[in-house]
């Protein structure tokens, strides 16, 4: 009674392995093919990424992506050859990606802002750039935020969903920047006479571009003087640099041509030093 017990046991594991073991073998040469063929299509991509220009950032993520989600439909493929019932398991990873989706959702929007802004180029890294009332220049674009470093030797972490849903100024994307200074002269003063004497100021500094010329203009009148706006064409690297010397060469201009100006306290001309 013993041995025939045994004897079915044994035909049943026989019987099984004959079912299975073809099945089995079968997946691992789709298993050891398909990660070849994954491999050589994610360096494919890679390399098409890279004729095509796409960002330095965003290529090996894409590339990651990739594999990963090659690799699992090859696993996929296995688990139904074998037999495996798939339903519950891709009902648990939709939960999941659900649950994650809505814990991340912020994330995710700073994420979805990193692709476009990699894909679409706004800005790159070393480009001056202004959001809102924030300035400076680029120093990394990454997935979420993009890093941008102050005048003042800070790094703004600014988010990537914060840069799409707002309007960026970009100073470097046409090579050169115009500066806005802002002077004032009395009313009884020619102003062709204080136009070209800030003109000359500003073309003997070497870093203010000859070509254009700086723009000088009466911008409005107040109760006690003229308003000028002076606008120098810099390159974007040298703004604060120019923004300093100008007025700076502007004041000394016009201590030496003895132009005077109205203090902000009263209406009374007052002396300029140099």
């Amino acid at each position: 009674m013993e041995m025939d017990k045994i004897n079915e046991y044994l035909q049943i594991a026989i019987d099984k392995a004959v079912f299975f073991l073809p099945k089995i073998a079968l997946a691992g040469i789709i298993l050891w093919v398909g990660f070849k063929v994954v491999k050589k299509l994610v360096q494919l991509i890679g390399l098409a990424l890279e004729k095509t220009g796409f960002s330095e950032t965003l290529r090996p993520f894409i590339s990651s992506t990739a594999t990963v989600l090659l690799k699992g439909a090859v696993l996929f493929v296995i688990a139904s050859i074998i037999g495996a019932d798939l339903t519950g398991l891709i009902a648990i990873l939709a939960a999941v990606g659900f649950a994650v989706g809505m814990a991340l959702q912020g994330s995710l929007g700073n994420f979805a802002s990193g692709i476009l802004i990699l894909t679409l180029k706004p800005y790159k890294i070393g480009d001056w750039i202004q959001l809102d009332d924030k300035f400076g220049r680029v120093e990394e674009i990454g997935i979420f935020s993009t890093d941008v470093l102050t005048p003042g030797n800070k790094i703004l972490i600014v988010p990537n969903s914060m840069i799409t849903e707002s309007v960026v100024t970009n100073f470097s994307e046409k090579g050169q920047i115009r500066l806005e200074l802002h002077v004032t002269m009395p009313y009884d003063e020619s102003f062709p006479k204080v136009k070209q004497v800030i003109m000359d100021a500003l073309l003997a500094l070497p870093k203010v571009l000859k070509e254009p010329l700086p723009e000088i203009g009466i911008q409005n009148f107040d109760s006690h003087s003229v308003q000028l706006l002076v606008r120098p064409y810099v390159y974007p690297d040298d703004y604060w640099d120019v923004t300093f010397e100008s007025n700076k060469a502007i004041k000394s201009a016009f201590n030496t041509y003895n132009i005077k100006v109205a203090y902000s306290e009263g209406v009374e001309m007052g002396a300029i030093g140099e």
